[in-house]
């Protein structure tokens, strides 16, 4: 039987991630209900992309006005890569089982 104390546990996986040229940041994994948060989002990829950097930043914690000013003066891959990384923390990412949450990156 499960330990409903371990379930019930928070379990999002963190790592570093290389942004090149500027040094490394420490992201975490994002749970099912910020996901399904990010979907119901107004503003569709440019605000979603926001939240999302935001909510997984653990080292340096960004708000999203600032992820915003990030969005603007980096080129586009810089954020898309960081995204990729968050999505594959998030068990949503290249090769994971379909999470059901739709207009998240898969």
């Amino acid at each position: 039987m499960i330990d409903k104390g371990a379930l019930l546990a928070r379990r999002l996986g963190e790592a570093d991630h290389e942004i090149a040229g500027v040094g490394t940041v420490r992201i975490r994994g994002l749970s099912r209900a910020e996901l399904l948060a990010l979907q119901a989002l107004d503003g569709g990829a440019l605000v979603s992309d926001r939240r999302m950097v935001a909510l997984a930043l653990v080292d340096p914690k960004l708000t999203e006005d600032e992820v915003a000013v990030w969005q603007d003066n980096s080129h586009a891959g810089e954020i898309e890569q960081l995204t990729l990384a968050i999505a594959e923390l998030s068990g949503i990412g290249v090769g994971a089982a379909k999470s059901g949450v739709s207009g998240v990156r898969e």
